[in-house]
């Protein structure tokens, strides 16, 4: 599993890394199941899929469309005790060095 300061090493070997708009419209929204795909969960948290994971946080939420009704100070800590991560903010990132790496051909 790649992280940051992995994908940047690995790009900084190549030399023929395609450009930001070759790899993702800037108006388009990234879905949380793309971001945080089943390779990256399975690797870094209990669970087999995003969905998965905000299902069993401690609130109503039975998938990642739902994942807005969980409180931040909750989903912090579930994150914590569930994951390899401190916190979203962690998770968040993490997921998107995952998901650029990918992109890039770099993981």
């Amino acid at each position: 599993m790649a992280l940051e300061s992995d994908v940047r090493a690995a790009a900084e070997q190549r030399d023929d890394l395609p450009t930001a708009a070759d790899v993702h419209d800037p108006g388009t929204e990234i879905p949380l199941t793309d971001l945080f795909d089943a390779e990256f969960v399975q690797a870094r948290t209990e669970f087999s899929s995003f969905d998965d994971l905000v299902a069993a946080s401690p609130s109503s939420a039975d998938a990642a469309a739902e994942l807005e009704t969980v409180s931040e100070g909750e989903w912090d800590e579930f994150v914590a005790e569930t994951t390899d991560f401190a916190d979203e903010k962690a998770l968040v990132l993490a997921a998107r060095d995952h998901w650029v790496g990918k992109r890039l051909e770099l993981v």
